[in-house]
């Protein structure tokens, strides 16, 4: 059995809230999970913050015997230091138009 750790969505719509589960791969994304990790909340509040919290005891166990982080889980993670941060998928040259754009000589 794959393990699995990712994000159940729940909330209303426009205004969603998660919870951070180990679940079977095969299991639906809001179905079936083995236990709960954590909570995330995407909606910031007037002070600007994003409220995430984390059993880092458990998530480093289902590291430990091989659950595989989803990518937005991975980034969490990384973001607090109990995986090494997933490396970024853009190049900032891209970014640029081709006309301003500066080549890198190699």
């Amino acid at each position: 059995m794959v393990v699995r750790l990712r994000l159940q969505r729940f909330g209303r719509t426009h205004s969603p809230f998660y919870r951070m589960v180990a679940a079977d791969s095969r299991a639906p994304r809001d179905g079936k999970f083995i236990e709960i990790l954590g909570t995330y909340n995407p909606i910031a509040t007037r002070a600007g913050i994003k409220e995430i919290r984390l059993k880092t005891d458990r998530l480093r166990y289902w590291i430990s015997v091989g659950a595989q982080p989803s990518d937005r889980v991975a980034w969490i993670l990384g973001k607090f230091g109990i995986l090494p941060p997933p490396p970024q998928r853009f190049s900032v040259n891209k970014m640029v138009p081709k006309k301003d754009r500066v080549e890198k000589e190699s």
